[in-house]
Formats: structure tokens, C-alpha cells, sequence
């Protein structure tokens, strides 16, 4: 599938770095360093504009990596950008971590996956189907 990206970073475009990689990782693209402070959130922006086919979105999802060992994360994760979305994307990061973190240009602060969507049309009802889980949730399954 092609899609139509402007790239105004001087970083080049997201890829795939394995042949089996389901996400492509993006870049900060920012004129001076950032600092998180513990607690802290701040949309970083990436410096691409994409136009996605209709029925298709782009998801920003945190770096394994980042988060594991920094303590860093894609805070409405997965983020969704949307096929009639036209601003640049942008990665709201959060620090959950103890300690500071500072992020610098062209550093792979997340992943995007696109992936295709259905669209729903709802059908109101009285009465559900029955199934063995019933109305039982959080956790209501058991721990192993």
C-alpha cells in the first residue's frame, strides 16, 4: 500500500528496520533538546503530514525499549491518527519513570502500525445473546 507522506524533518522517512517488524519507528524532529520530567507529558512532534487511504489508521504506540528502560511512553497509547487527519503528527511521550529524560532530535521516541479498521452501524437491541462469561469482567476470568 502506498501512502502519501511530507517529510519537513531532515530525518529520513519511517521503515521497517526488520522483515517482520509490524511497526515503524518515528523520530523527534525538534530544534533543541527536550527534558521530561518525572510525571511530566509533552507532545513531541515528528515533523511528517500523511494522507492515509479511507478505511485505514495509523497508530502510535510506545517503544519497547523506551519504556522498559526509561520509563518512557506513548501516554494515549495506541494514539490514533485518523485517514482525514492533515496536521503533523505528533507523540504526546509521558516519564513515568523517577528520573528525568531528555530527548533529542532525530531520537525514536515511538512506533506507528497502520492498520485497517471496519466502520460500525449500530443495530439497537432489547436483549444480547447469551454467552458462558455473561455480564463478568475485570478480571472475572481468574489469574491463570
Amino acid at each position: 500500500m502506498k501512502i502519501k507522506i511530507i517529510n519537513t524533518s531532515s530525518h529520513k522517512l519511517p521503515h521497517y528496520e526488520t522483515g517482520a517488524s509490524a511497526g515503524m519507528d518515528l523520530r523527534a524532529n525538534i530544534t533543541e533538546n527536550i527534558t521530561l520530567q518525572p510525571l511530566e507529558r509533552v507532545i513531541i512532534p515528528t515533523g511528517l503530514f500523511m494522507e492515509l487511504p479511507v478505511g485505514f489508521e495509523a497508530q502510535v504506540r510506545p517503544r519497547s525499549g523506551l519504556a522498559a528502560k526509561k520509563g518512557v511512553t506513548v501516554l494515549n497509547a495506541p494514539g490514533t491518527i485518523d485517514a482525514d487527519y492533515r496536521g503533523e503528527v505528533g507523540v504526546i511521550l509521558a516519564n513515568l519513570s523517577n528520573e528525568a529524560f531528555t530527548i533529542e532530535n532525530g531520537e525514536r521516541i515511538a512506533q506507528m502500525v497502520i492498520a485497517k479498521h471496519e466502520r460500525a452501524v449500530w443495530e439497537e437491541v432489547t436483549v444480547l445473546s447469551e454467552t458462558q462469561r455473561g455480564d463478568g469482567g475485570f478480571g472475572s476470568t481468574g489469574v491463570k
